[in-house]
């Protein structure tokens, strides 16, 4: 992946991992990459296409991205496996080994301006992830404004879904929060998964996904 280029689209189909389950160990360990990978998403993409069928021609020819933000409160089945799917496609790509570790350049910049500091970024987002009661995301985004901003949503809703989402806006970096994501490994202690998962982000596919 070239620094900083335009990701791949986001497609309706699971694309391929591109590392082994026991890349990001011993941050996240390999059966619950190979649980959450091979079960988990995996089943959100064969629901959301039997769900695309259902739904006829609707939205024939729509972008996952543009799936998202038409789709309304009682769009169940979109909602809750169009949300899986993007998500984790997301997520896994954030993690992809390499890459910088730290936030770099304008990114930097822009988050130590928005935030105080990177530290005070990472608290914020680390919060709102540990304060996400039940299951969800945290994210950092990108508001309809332009301003980068950290916020939270419920179960596989994100910033992407106009009609749904308190904020909305881009998704730039986002954390699972279900217990499938980190219960075998840390059991309750969701604030130890999370500080895990900050030091295994490939900052350089954050700073891309704000070239969408």
């Amino acid at each position: 992946k070239v620094k900083g280029s335009k990701p791949r689209p986001f497609l309706y189909e699971q694309e391929p991992l591109g590392y082994d389950f026991s890349a990001l160990s011993p941050a996240i360990d390999p059966i619950t990459m190979e649980v959450h990978y091979g079960k988990h998403h995996a089943g959100y993409v064969t629901k959301l296409n039997r769900a695309m069928r259902a739904a006829g021609v609707i939205h024939e020819g729509k972008s996952l991205e543009e799936l998202l933000f038409s789709i309304g409160p009682d769009d169940t089945d979109l909602r809750n496996n169009g949300g899986g799917h993007y998500n984790h496609t997301l997520y896994w790509r954030t993690l992809q080994p390499g890459g910088a570790p730290e936030p770099e350049g304008d990114l930097k910049g822009e988050l130590e301006e928005t935030f105080g500091s990177i530290e005070a970024f990472q608290a914020v987002f680390s919060t709102a992830a540990a304060k996400r009661f039940g299951s969800g995301w945290a994210w950092l985004m990108r508001d309809s404004d332009g301003a980068l901003k950290v916020t939270s949503t419920p179960n596989q809703d994100n910033p992407l879904m106009s009609g749904i989402a308190e904020s909305t806006g881009t998704p730039l970096l986002g954390i699972d929060v279900w217990e499938h994501a980190y219960y075998l490994n840390y059991q309750n202690n969701r604030k130890a998964y999370i500080t895990a998962f900050m030091e295994r982000i490939n900052w350089d596919v954050v700073a891309s996904n704000d070239l969408t």
